[in-house]
């Protein structure tokens, strides 16, 4: 037996990275997996390598720029599964902009992308959840949500956002939701790669115990274990997932 058999989780910014390979490990545990993303051909590429692998998943196209990103990724979930356990915050973005240069439009779409989309999906999947008698939340933050010697200003200010987000949910959500979240050190991703990819971000991984980027699948197997019973005592947490940057 997996450990979410029976289980629906939505993942959101799936089609890639560390949000792909959440997926496809909760899928080889048994549970059943709502893809999210802005494009259909790598949305259908996670989904199909699921469904080979004899998972069960479907993908909901959606920006999570938008007003109505929350209420299409709810509805299409609960029009497939009707019902949700566990919802993984995961899509994010970057601007590389300056504090000096910065706009307000560039800020304010790191912000909401970042930290509102989430809150707005959290708050559809909450009384659902609570409905059933409980659920569990996942937040990505990151390690500059800790400290700001590795970010750019306006994802520095969203990630400290999404940790404060993460207590705030855990506290008003208790006892029935467990509301935790991960905080990624330098992951390959396409992200990274966006910044300048491991050259870029050499001084961190000289910092770090391990001496080296971090891989997907070692973010996923930490979002599993805060979304199962594993995890029964632990709430209102932030797990680095860093290598060990500046212990």
């Amino acid at each position: 037996m997996g450990k979410l058999d029976g289980k629906v989780a939505i993942i959101t910014g799936s089609t890639s990275g560390m949000g792909r390979e959440t997926a496809y490990l909760f899928a080889k545990e048994g549970a059943k997996v709502v893809i999210t993303g802005r494009n259909a051909e790598r949305a259908q590429a996670v989904v199909d390598k699921i469904k080979a692998d004899g998972g069960e998943a479907i993908y909901v196209i959606a920006d999570a720029s938008e007003s109505t990103y929350a209420q299409t990724v709810f509805d299409k979930t609960m029009e497939a599964y009707g019902t949700v356990d566990v919802l993984m915050n995961n899509a994010g973005m970057l601007s590389l902009a300056q504090f000096a240069t910065i706009t307000e439009k560039e800020f304010m779409d790191d912000i909401y992308i970042n930290v509102t989309s989430a809150l707005m999906l959290s708050q559809k999947v909450a009384p659902v959840m609570k409905a059933k008698g409980g659920g569990h939340i996942i937040n990505v933050a990151s390690i500059v949500g800790w400290a700001a010697h590795w970010g750019f200003v306006a994802y520095v200010t969203s990630k400290h956002a999404m940790v404060g987000l993460t207590k705030a949910m855990a506290n008003e959500l208790a006892p029935d939701i467990h509301v935790n979240g991960i905080c990624p050190g330098a992951i390959k991703t396409a992200m990274l790669a966006s910044v300048g990819g491991e050259d870029v971000f050499q001084p961190m991984i000289d910092r770090t115990c391990l001496h080296r980027l971090g891989e997907g699948s070692e973010i996923a197997s930490v979002a599993l274990f805060l979304a199962t019973t594993d995890s029964s005592f632990v709430d209102g947490q932030l797990i680095r997932v860093d290598g060990g940057v500046d212990v």
